[in-house]
């Protein structure tokens, strides 16, 4: 449906909208599952500030631009609380392994080709990809995040990062652990908070840092009421070598050491034990569960009915465009709807629930549930449009079973983030996307003749 713009002149009083969304079914993702047909969505300075019938709002408010949203489906923008968004500069390269496998083929070709200048570029990309898949915020952990935040923060993006912990010879940018502390320590201190984000730091994993420097980066995180992402127990293997060098499970070494917590997001957690899972819900610790990736690696399927049985929120994530090879968060929907029946039982993940977890369990496993992930006033104004003029999503009966079942990430016509059109008519406004896609792929044929050792 087209797009208009109202003359300065229109309807309404002084407490005019800069946007308006109306005619679509708004999927409000709030706690009670609302839907309202024929709906809108009034937004002021990159918040909502109501959702109600059209009719109504239309008559009660004057907007600088409206999107006309009949015939399609309006719902929370989708976050993704796991990924490695510059990777997809290595797309391709690291196919049908396992993560050990998959490791051993990054980790090398990470040091010889990332620059501030490579992770800018692959984090443009990434955008455009996000943007077009309906992500309107994501948690990325991945080197030179200085760079990541500038190119996201230019073309209007939702990006929390921060500074990388990851103890190995040869890091990317040079930096070794001693040096590093103190350069996170004067990021954090520095740090001023966008709309609907917070500081994160984030600690690759138990087998590339050691305990005392996960109580370090740990120390550090809760001075600055930041957010410690790490990565834990996304196979067996993984598991195994924890033990082999700390003496103890991933989830039990984090307990031991005080890292697990409200402020704590694992990042897979797909290889757990009972009593880990009641550990994980005693101390508040959320999980990003990332499906596609952990089928690809074969790392086996997380054990995320039991985790919300506990009481765990659990987000949802596409991890990096290698492991997973794209950045399709409604793909990673479908899959986590279907892959948790596999043991029999249909209703394991459902799919509004399925939902819930690409939305407001995301942001809540993000520490920002009261601001991101429903379409609720106050709350920032992420929100997408998706065009239900398509054989494979008519008719709508269920907007949960459309979104969780048959929708796809072409179906995203318009994408808004703090009230910002980013996308109008699959048209994306704050990239140029040709010379993103050209620079990407001169960026990764430069990265094939580099050297790797």
């Amino acid at each position: 449906m087209p797009h208009t713009d109202l003359p300065a002149q229109g309807r309404g009083g002084p407490d005019d909208l800069d946007l308006l969304v109306h005619g679509g079914d708004v999927l409000t993702v709030d706690a009670a599952g609302t839907v309202v047909r024929d709906g809108a969505v009034a937004v002021r300075a990159g918040r909502v500030v109501e959702v109600g019938p059209a009719a109504r709002l239309r008559a009660a408010h004057r907007a600088t631009q409206e999107i006309d949203a009949r015939g399609c489906l309006v719902l929370p923008g989708l976050i993704n609380t796991h990924t490695h968004l510059a990777m997809n500069l290595m797309r391709g390269i690291a196919d049908d392994v396992t993560l050990q496998g998959f490791l051993s083929r990054v980790i090398p070709r990470e040091a010889a080709i990332l620059s501030p200048d490579t992770v800018a570029t692959a984090m443009r990309a990434a955008v455009a990809e996000s943007v077009r898949g309906g992500v309107t915020t994501a948690l990325d952990m991945y080197w030179f995040q200085e760079a990541a935040e500038e190119a996201a923060r230019g073309a209007g993006w939702r990006l929390l990062t921060g500074p990388t912990f990851m103890d190995v010879p040869g890091p990317p940018d040079g930096r070794p652990y001693e040096e590093r502390l103190g350069w996170a320590t004067a990021h954090l201190k520095a740090y001023v908070p966008a709309p609907g984000t917070r500081p994160v730091v984030c600690a690759h994993s138990a087998y590339t840092l050691n305990p005392a420097q996960l109580t370090e980066i740990t120390a550090l995180t809760r001075e600055h009421g930041a957010l410690l992402h790490i990565h834990a127990s996304e196979n067996a293997a993984e598991v195994a070598n924890v033990v082999d060098l700390h003496g103890m499970r991933p989830v039990e070494l984090l307990d031991s050491l005080g890292v697990l917590g409200p402020d704590t997001l694992l990042a897979h957690a797909v290889d757990l034990t009972d009593a880990e899972i009641t550990t994980l819900a005693r101390t508040g610790t959320a999980v990003a569960h990332c499906p596609v990736s952990n089928l690809k690696l074969g790392c086996g399927i997380a054990r995320v009915p039991e985790l919300l049985d506990a009481g765990v929120t659990v987000g949802l994530g596409t991890d990096g465009a290698v492991s997973s090879n794209t950045l399709d968060l409604l793909g990673a929907v479908r899959i986590a709807a279907l892959v948790h029946k596999a043991g029999g039982d249909p209703t394991a993940v459902g799919a509004e629930q399925a939902v819930r977890m690409a939305t407001i369990e995301s942001a809540r496993a993000l520490g920002l549930g009261d601001r991101l992930g429903s379409l609720e006033p106050g709350k920032q104004a992420d929100l997408i449009i998706l065009d239900l003029d398509r054989p494979h999503l008519a008719p709508l009966h269920d907007p949960w079973s459309t979104l969780a079942y048959a929708a796809s990430a072409a179906d995203v016509r318009d994408t808004v983030v703090d009230g910002r059109v980013l996308m109008r008519d699959r048209a994306l406004l704050t990239l140029d996307e040709q010379a993103v896609l050209r620079a990407l792929q001169d960026a990764a044929t430069a990265s094939d003749a580099a050297p790797v050792s």
